[in-house]
């Protein structure tokens, strides 16, 4: 299949998750992402373990494994001269430049938007940073934990402060650089299309502390409408009653009713069909109401059987439900098996990579890039198409080249 993106080259001078997770989905839809680090370290995830994956002599943690699939490593310390300038004309020849480092950070370096759009109008340039390239906290740098407690998500996540355990949580992944990546993503896929119209480039200003307030979505849009900061509801859902995990006799399981439909068949399933004609009950808004006294009308039922009976019922009456799956667990259930979750990777320098594939598929088939992540510097043959074979080899002997 040729991919849509076959024939766009991306630089990707980010690292750690935002950037690296957008130019990885960049990787997947066919683009030649070359991923420039810096020599002797490279990435910071590259040694956020344990755990660590190990091939031969090199050892990278499993979390930069997550987020650079598809791309070419070379290492460029653009801290020099010679790096920046060569980084300057490897830009010469891309689509797209990718970068997060704080406002200004590249300028010393002659490597900001301002100063790469200036000589390349036809490129498109991304920058994420954690609060933006303007306002009074542009100048801080951005960490997916500080940004989803000052951005309202940790307010929402656990349990309310007057029961065990309550107060705000983390949620388990970094969702804000996820959905950035994913915001940067769709935006340089869109100045692409632009591009293929108007001939311009573009300059493209992401900010995790902007994307973690609009993924607040239905939460944001509570709050605004009824002037109330919205509650934490642990496992519960603010809108939707019944919509939480319920404790069978051997272990829970999540019963998400959508609609009153199902509340009255899961209503029968319980054996309170009544529930369904009582106004008490009946609608959604009602349920809400009395969410206090019906959840645990509910958990109690629950409570008395045990958690595969209740899923059999509970699919037969076609009411959402399911298990709480570990992470293995989840990669071995029967559905991620027949879609291919669970996908690896060879031929490079840290051999088999066990990785979790895209979740796109094109006309049927699935688009993961067929290159493992790579190891540090792998690829810096790659620079010849810009520099020749001595001046390489003296780049490399003076430290700007790894």
């Amino acid at each position: 299949m040729t991919k849509p993106l076959d024939g766009v080259r991306v630089l990707d001078l980010s690292r750690v998750l935002a950037g690296p997770w957008a130019t990885q989905t960049l990787a997947d839809l066919g683009a030649e992402v070359i991923k420039v680090e810096q020599p002797g370290s490279g990435d910071d995830t590259r040694h956020w373990g344990p755990p660590w994956h190990e091939h031969d002599d090199q050892k990278v943690a499993a979390y930069f494994l997550a987020a650079n699939r598809g791309k070419r490593s070379v290492a460029i310390d653009f801290s020099t001269a010679e790096g920046a300038a060569l980084v300057r004309r490897m830009a010469a020849d891309c689509d797209v430049v990718v970068e997060n480092f704080k406002v200004g950070g590249l300028k010393k370096f002659g490597l900001d938007a301002e100063t790469m759009r200036a000589a390349y109008p036809r490129l498109i340039y991304a920058s994420i940073t954690g609060f933006g390239q303007d306002g009074p906290y542009a100048g801080r740098a951005g960490y997916d934990y500080i940004i989803q407690g000052m951005g309202g998500l940790m307010s929402l996540t656990g349990l309310p402060d007057d029961e065990p355990g309550g107060g705000p949580m983390r949620v388990g992944v970094a969702v804000a650089d996820l959905f950035t990546g994913m915001y940067t993503a769709n935006a340089i896929l869109a100045a692409l299309v632009r591009r293929g119209v108007s001939g311009e480039g573009a300059t493209i200003d992401m900010a995790l502390f902007d994307t973690q307030l609009a993924i607040l979505a239905n939460q944001a849009s509570n709050a605004l409408v009824s002037g109330n900061d919205p509650r934490r509801q642990g496992a519960g859902h603010p809108n939707i009653v019944p919509y939480q995990p319920f404790a069978a006799s051997d272990q829970p399981i999540i019963v998400a009713v959508g609609n009153d439909r199902q509340f009255a068949r899961l209503a029968a399933i319980l054996g309170h069909p009544e529930w369904a004609s009582d106004p008490i009950y009946a609608t959604n808004a009602a349920r809400v109401a009395v969410r206090d006294t019906l959840v645990p009308l509910i958990a109690g039922i629950i409570a008395g059987r045990p958690a595969a009976e209740w899923l059999v019922q509970l699919e037969q009456g076609g009411i959402p439900a399911g298990p709480i799956n570990t992470v293995l667990q989840a990669l071995a259930d029967p559905q991620a098996v027949h879609r291919g979750a669970r996908i690896s990777a060879d031929g490079g320098a840290l051999g088999t990579v066990p990785m979790v594939g895209s979740p796109i598929r094109l006309d049927g088939e699935r688009i993961d890039a067929p290159l493992p992540p790579p190891a540090l510097g792998e690829h810096g043959d790659l620079l010849r198409e810009w520099v020749d074979a001595a001046e390489l080899a003296r780049l490399r002997a003076a430290g700007v080249i790894g």
